[in-house]
């Protein structure tokens, strides 16, 4: 929930922020009493707001009189340096994948304690998939999110495991320990997978995308991981050896292409 600023030295941009940071993936849509309650604004207030976000594009405001966030915003969002790099250095390596594999093709990143998905191209519709780009999701149940909490600091990925981990599906693992071992082995094995952890049909493979960078001095070669790709299919009993080769093939460029 947003936080609360009711408080009278809140200015207005912390009020009109809070707003704005209101709306998540799971209250896309909310109408101004919502939005009140989400934020601690008096209602009057958060109509004001509204209405003047609506008039500057931020906003949209539905026939059924609930507002949502506005194209502008997504378009203001889309120049983030980072992620517009990383999108468009990737975005052939995706579709290359997505067209010899038809199924459907993940890159994300770790946005705090979540995965950021930056893009997405669907594949088979008979396989359920609740990610899209632009949306957040729990690192533990998905495989790009095993793979960037994986190769997260120490310390936020233990903050991570201590919880609450949600359970989207009885497959779901949630146990610590017993992702603190899986997650070793991503380390390890250098891939992820899931199997019904985040939707019941739904089996993930995802590699990591890391950036070589020269440490100072040394001259010797480091590698950041700063991001993940995976594709989603109904199993991978019979192709994960091939779709892991194509990941790690488009992995490895991405990487290379990267500034």
């Amino acid at each position: 929930m947003a936080g609360n600023v009711s408080t009278p030295g809140a200015t207005v941009v912390s009020r009109v922020l809070s707003v704005l940071y209101a709306f998540d993936d799971r209250h896309r849509r909310l109408t101004a009493t919502e939005v009140a309650r989400r934020t601690g604004l008096p209602v009057p207030t958060a109509h004001r707001l509204l209405r003047e976000l609506v008039a500057g594009e931020a906003i949209t405001r539905g026939a059924d009189g609930r507002y949502a966030i506005g194209r502008r915003l997504w378009d203001v969002g889309m120049l983030a340096p980072e992620q517009t790099e990383l999108q468009h250095v990737a975005s052939p390596f995706l579709s290359d994948i997505h067209a010899a594999t038809r199924a459907t093709v993940h890159l994300g990143v770790r946005d705090g304690m979540e995965v950021l998905y930056l893009d997405r191209l669907s594949g088979r519709a008979s396989v359920p998939v609740v990610s899209r780009a632009g949306s957040r999701l729990p690192l533990h149940p998905t495989g790009v999110g095993k793979v960037l909490l994986a190769h997260a600091p120490e310390e936020l990925c233990e903050r991570y495991l201590a919880g609450p981990l949600r359970r989207p599906t009885i497959h779901t693992i949630t146990h610590p320990d017993r992702l603190r071992r899986q997650l070793a082995a991503v380390r390890r094995d250098g891939y992820a997978t899931t199997a019904d952890e985040m939707t019941l049909g739904a089996c993930s493979i995802a590699v990591p995308i890391a950036r070589a960078r020269a440490e100072r001095g040394s001259g010797a070669v480091e590698h950041e991981v700063v991001a993940a790709l995976g594709i989603v299919v109904p199993s991978l009993k019979r192709e994960r050896t091939r779709l892991l080769a194509a990941l790690q093939v488009a992995a490895q460029g991405i990487g290379r292409s990267l500034p």
